[in-house]
């Protein structure tokens, strides 16, 4: 029985062993069946996949950046251009010798010692691996810290040269210094542009990236480069001329520090193709320095800035006139003894005209006149011709934060209003509208938008460039009748100083009191002084406006202060243009009759009682026209006197003190 017992057992063990035997067998196969079937998988449904991601393995691709594209003017001279430069970075993490490294350094560049160790620490506690120690190092710095960091080992607190290393960078170059800064800007130390010109044309100056596709080998050796993306970047040519900016900046600046001025402003046009030639504002910056300039020091106010233009408006109302067909120039209007009433308000000249033509009207820049002729057109009239001309609008010449100036629409117009704006008061214009304005009738009423951009170049070939469109505004004999009564002003008018040595000119000068949000009205002490004209006067090849803020002294009236900036920029840049004289020579002037020395009269409308902060009353009104007011007629310059001069004022009667405001 026993036997038997332990033969059962024995083939027990054996089934058992038998099974576990088979079992492994089965995983056996089913494991190699599975590897078999992934294999398979691998090899044939994601070969693709796969081949591409072993590629990956063995290539790279880096970005690398060019130089910015360089700015030039007209004739191909450099404006802007970009340099490779060296900057000194660190991780903070890997610097021994903090101390030591910010020594040199601050010793080498100038910078502070403190701040860069600063900025180290404050690394090492952020956790950061870059920091930078230096930017756009010269030849001579990078030299020095080669020798004093990179070389020096004789320093026992550690290496100063652990983990510090070199960073490749470009650096903007601007060769002219400060010529012509406000217009073609600056860009900043990461290449992108922040004002004018390097702002407004980023998308073609900005640096070029290429993507380089590299192939290595399993021990990392280089087996093929090739590029596969380019963004390149673009040259910008300018209408600038490197010749006439530097004269018009050397006119602009003198006529600021003669006169102790706050601030001046000047531009150049060619008016048959709308192309700007110069444009200036003094003071002026260094583009280079723009780590050290103050907020909006580079703001152009050329073309961002607005002020009340005063007489030179006087083109506008005289202008829509004669399109109108509301008045000749030689025809002529009765401006009496200088003074007339709207809206409550007397408005006056700086002397008595009485029966002038319009010619003369518009040469003693009389107020009356303007004014007549303006209510004769009506305010929609007048404000139709305004928007003409181009002002209360962008003029689109693609320079940053253009201004639009103000032009109400005359639904929001006041009593006085019409009266103020036909003589420049009451609306807000930049320099460069109305430089545009007098250029649409030095072109014979045609007006061509301005341009600041000529055309872009890559490569040196020429890939994009830009045409203004142009519009008739006025009739080509309504721009000759305006262009025979600017002439006067400058033959014998308020601009004798804009008279030319050879060429002939024509012109209107400006002279506005500021509105002074101090006090909410215009301040009396402070004026605009402009004069903007042209040459030759019968076949005109530039227009040139000069705006003074602020002058200081006798000489405040445009013709005093800007009409010899004009005469002084003219004079060069006509010859540089080479264009023929078509006038006399100044030693053939007329001689103007001796003055008389007489001391400047009193504002005859301009009382204590009328320059206090009171309020007048209907009683007070009824006043101004008591006779005794005549009374500073005995003081009074006549026409020829105040014509030699070049004198041209506004005055306000006494019960006024408010008719201008704006």
């Amino acid at each position: 029985m026993a036997r038997k017992r332990r033969t059962s057992q024995g083939n027990n063990s054996m089934q058992t062993a038998f099974i576990r035997f088979m079992l492994v067998v089965a995983f056996f196969i089913f494991w190699i069946g599975a590897v078999s079937v992934r294999l398979v998988h691998l090899q044939v449904n994601e070969h693709s996949k796969w081949k591409s991601k072993s590629e990956a393995q063995s290539t790279y691709s880096i970005v690398t950046k060019s130089l910015r594209g360089s700015v030039y003017d007209r004739n191909g001279s450099v404006l802007a251009m970009s340099v490779r430069v060296k900057s000194l970075a660190a991780d903070p993490g890997l610097v021994e010798n903090v101390a030591g490294l910010s020594s040199e350094v601050s010793k080498i560049t100038g910078k502070k010692a403190s701040r860069i160790s600063s900025q180290i620490n404050e690394g090492k506690l952020a956790g950061r691996k870059f920091v930078w120690l230096a930017r756009e190092l010269t030849d001579e710095q990078v030299e020095k810290v080669k020798k004093r960091v990179f070389e020096n080992k004789d320093d026992s607190n550690g290496d100063l040269a652990l983990g510090v290393r070199w960073i490749g960078e470009q650096k903007r170059d601007y060769p002219n210094g400060t010529l012509a800064a406000h217009v073609i800007g600056f860009s900043n130390s990461d290449d992108v542009g922040q004002a004018g010109i390097e702002k407004s044309q980023e998308s073609f100056l900005k640096a070029e990236r290429l993507r380089m596709v590299r192939e290595r080998d399993r021990e990392g050796r280089v087996l093929s480069e090739t590029a596969v993306e380019r963004t390149p970047s673009k040259d910008v040519v300018l209408t600038l001329s490197k010749e006439i900016q530097h004269i018009t900046e050397r006119a602009l600046v003198r006529a600021v520090k003669t006169t102790n001025a706050k601030a001046g402003k000047a531009i150049v046009m060619d008016p048959a193709t709308g192309e700007i030639l110069a444009m200036a504002n003094y003071p002026t910056f260094d583009p280079s320095e723009f780590r050290k300039l103050k907020p909006g020091v580079w703001r152009n106010s050329a073309v961002q800035d607005q002020y009340a233009p005063g007489s030179v408006f006087k083109l506008v109302t005289y202008g829509a006139a004669l399109e109108e067909g509301k008045i000749k120039p030689e025809d002529e209007i009765e401006c009496g003894e200088g003074q007339i009433t709207v809206g409550g308000y007397t408005f006056n000249d700086s002397h008595a005209v009485g029966r002038v033509s319009y010619i003369e009207a518009m040469a003693e820049s009389s107020n009356v006149g303007a004014i007549k002729t303006a209510m004769d057109l009506g305010k929609d009239t007048f404000y139709s011709y305004a928007r003409e001309f181009g002002f209360g609008k962008r003029t689109g010449v693609g320079l940053p934060s253009e201004g639009t100036g103000i032009l109400r629409a005359p639904e929001r117009w006041r009593g006085t209003d019409l009266a103020s704006m036909s003589i420049g008061y009451g609306i807000d214009v930049t320099a460069l509208q109305t430089v545009l304005a007098f250029a649409t009738i030095a072109n014979d009423g045609v007006q061509v938008n301005p341009q600041i951009v000529k055309e872009v170049r890559q490569d040196g070939k020429l890939a994009e460039d830009f045409e203004s469109e142009s519009r008739r505004v006025v009739k080509a004999e309504t721009a000759r009748s305006l262009k025979k009564m600017l002439k006067q002003v400058v033959l014998d008018g308020t601009a004798k100083r804009a008279r030319l040595n050879g060429y002939t000119s024509a012109g209107k000068t400006g002279t506005a009191w500021k509105y002074d949000k101090e006090i909410g009205t215009i301040n009396r002490k402070k004026y605009v002084s402009s004069f903007v004209g042209f040459a030759p006067a019968d076949d005109p090849a530039v227009v040139i406006a000069i705006v003074v803020d602020e002058p200081k002294g006798a000489m405040r009236a445009g013709g005093q202060v800007a009409a010899p900036a004009f005469k002084e920029i003219a004079e060069n840049v006509l010859p540089a243009l080479k264009v023929a004289p078509d006038g006399v020579f100044e030693k053939d002037f007329p001689k103007d009759p001796p003055k008389k020395e007489k001391k400047e009269p009193k504002d005859s409308t301009l009382t204590e009682k009328a320059k206090a902060p009171k309020k007048k009353n209907k009683a007070d009104v009824k006043k101004t026209k008591k006779p005794e007011k005549k009374k500073p007629k005995k003081v009074r310059k006549t026409p020829k006197e105040l014509n030699a001069m070049g004198v041209e004022r506004m005055r306000l009667n006494k019960t006024t003190k408010q008719a201008l405001r704006i």
